[in-house]
């Protein structure tokens, strides 16, 4: 699935289309509003009126997202690979740890 790269290679070819300081920052705050709007759709099987707010968090996340991607004047790596989608949130914890 990983096409023979390792986790490091994907974060760095991740790290190098998010350059741009907006992008980063709009990357920083999207990622985990999409993580926190996936564990709220889950937790809507037992508590319904989590749903609006799964909705809300999940686009503005995205909207975060796609606002960075324009000041980086790039598109996003998953319009190129889908497997990107899954190394968002790798980038994020490399980046909290000084490694990205």
């Amino acid at each position: 699935m990983w096409g023979g790269k390792t986790s490091h290679e994907w974060i760095a070819q991740y790290a190098a289309s998010h350059r741009h300081p907006v992008n980063r920052a709009c990357h920083t705050l999207g990622i985990p509003l999409i993580v926190v709007s996936l564990v709220l759709f889950v937790a809507t099987i037992f508590f319904r009126p989590l749903l609006e707010w799964a909705i809300l968090l999940f686009l503005l996340g995205w909207i975060f997202q796609f606002v960075g991607h324009a000041f980086e004047r790039k598109a996003p790596e998953f319009f190129h690979d889908w497997r990107f989608l899954f190394v968002g949130l790798r980038w994020w914890f490399a980046k909290l740890r000084g490694r990205a």
